[in-house]
């Protein structure tokens, strides 16, 4: 790897929006304009359009917009009648959303191990997790790449199980040529800021091909009502503001280049990486890897975190316990061992700068930075 100039400190967030919203300032102040001119701001037409966008975006039938993604997930369990007796099996690593709101509609999350390639469920270990008790299946398609979807139903359809995906990290992500979220009874999307298309805030989205669930969870997240004031089910306002649909319009213009431009710098950092210690992200062929983050590996990972934070450089941890062994979760009975590969991702995985307004220069400066210090032993 070729030396770097004396000068080469530079300061490399994790991720920064202001440099995305440099780029969109004019159309998205726009379109905040037109909503507060309008004072349209609980649902209308952006929050419609946007439902439409999205859905055709995912290759999906219906899209139902919501306060956040963790609601998404939530709704879409409630839909489906699952509750107190009911299991849902889901991965041991990913964000907390994932399990919590299994726990938050009284079921039993039940956790299994990881693909230590990919990070996402170890299809090969879902069947033996299933009891009579088993109502639901949630993978999560982490980190930007799709699940092994349809694997996964084939094993649920054998045994009659719901499937929701965690697609929060994956919208535009695909599993041979099918979009993350399409695949699936339910697929759920984050609209936080940090994501690949992210808002001003909180947001999510509900898609899927079957009517009568998108009808069912749309009612959910208005009180139950249609028309107003009657109220065939009791639902909760998980509504997704016109402000927020109105901002996630103009970005999702441009996600497909934003993803692509991730895809580009996960490239170069993997040339970069190239003959090191780092463990670089593996993509699986039969995926659109869209780098929501790009985790490396390395032993001494709290050490190089800090080590690149004194050199200017963001980095996080996804995620530094995993589910199984989270505090909250200790009536379940795991214990540190059950879930090795999770549990080495825990330990082991720093997620890098990797938006789309990164600079070749930015890029570089990383790299070397990490070498510098996994290089040295």
């Amino acid at each position: 790897m070729s030396a770097m100039p004396a000068k080469a400190a530079m300061s490399v967030p994790l991720l920064d929006l202001k440099a995305q919203y440099a780029d969109l300032r004019a159309d998205l102040d726009d379109a905040v304009r037109r909503v507060m001119e309008s004072c349209v701001f609980i649902g209308g037409p952006e929050v419609k359009a946007l439902e439409e966008e999205v859905a055709r975006y995912s290759q999906t039938a219906h899209a139902v917009a919501c306060a956040s993604g963790t609601d998404a997930l939530l709704l879409s369990m409630w839909t489906l009648g699952i509750g107190p007796g009911d299991e849902v099996i889901t991965s041991g690593y990913s964000f907390f959303a994932s399990a919590g709101t299994i726990a938050n509609n009284g079921a039993t999350p039940v956790f299994v191990d990881i693909d230590p390639a990919t990070y996402n469920m170890d299809v090969h270990r879902l069947e033996a997790a299933i009891t009579p008790r088993t109502k639901a299946v949630m993978p999560v398609s982490l980190f930007g790449q799709c699940a092994d979807i349809p694997a996964i139903r084939a094993i649920c359809e054998k045994h009659k199980l719901w499937v929701i995906e965690d697609a929060a990290q994956s919208i535009g992500s695909e599993w041979e040529g099918r979009r993350s979220g399409s695949m699936t009874d339910f697929g759920c999307f984050s609209f936080f800021p940090s994501k690949n298309l992210g808002g001003a805030g909180d947001g999510g989205m509900i898609v899927t091909q079957n009517a009568e669930l998108a009808e069912r969870a749309r009612l959910l997240c208005n009180h139950g009502a249609k028309p107003k004031y009657y109220h065939s089910l009791v639902g909760t306002n998980s509504r997704l503001d016109a402000l927020q649909a109105a901002i996630l319009r103009v970005k999702l213009r441009h996600l497909d280049r934003w993803s692509e431009k991730r895809a580009k710098n996960a490239e170069l950092y993997h040339a970069l990486f190239e003959g090191s210690r780092v463990g670089r992200p593996y993509h699986d062929p039969r995926t659109r890897h869209i780098y929501n983050q790009y985790v490396i590996r390395v032993p001494r990972r709290d050490e190089l975190k800090a080590f690149l934070q004194e050199r200017g450089i963001g980095t996080e941890i996804y995620y530094p316990v995993p589910l199984h062994l989270q505090k909250c979760f200790a009536s379940l009975g795991y214990k540190a061992g059950d879930l090795p590969h999770a549990e080495a991702a825990a330990r082991e995985t720093l997620a890098l700068p990797i938006y789309p307004e990164l600079t070749e220069d930015q890029i570089r400066y990383v790299a070397h930075t990490v070498r510098e210090f996994t290089d040295q032993g």
